[in-house]
């Protein structure tokens, strides 16, 4: 019987997964998309604007984390002297990109 070598995630496979959810979220804050999905036909736009500003500060805190990880995770000195922790902080750094989403998610949907 052989044994195979346990193989190691590359560390680009989760950032592009980071690159994905970070596009996600700032095209939902930034680019309207929160806003169409979030105010409905008989709430006053003003009211609803204010309460998406209020939800995308509390999710932009955990999106500032997501990125700050990501980036801190794929600097070379980092991949190169500890992979394995490397790929911890990208990994926490993915959980903190579906937080902020889902803080942006779920406070969107209160609110209506």
């Amino acid at each position: 019987m052989t044994m195979r070598a346990p193989t190691a995630v590359p560390a680009v496979i989760p950032a592009l997964a980071n690159l994905l959810l970070g596009g996600l979220w700032t095209l939902s804050v930034f680019a309207g998309w929160g806003l169409a999905a979030f105010c409905g036909d008989g709430e006053a736009l003003d009211a609803c604007m204010d309460r998406l500003t209020v939800v995308a500060t509390l999710s932009g805190l955990f999106a500032i984390a997501a990125a700050t990880g990501t980036v801190g995770g794929l600097l070379p000195p980092v991949i190169r002297r500890y992979p394995e922790k490397s790929l911890i902080l990208v990994a926490v750094a993915t959980g903190s990109w579906l937080i902020a989403l889902g803080v942006l998610y779920v406070g969107g949907l209160v609110g209506r």
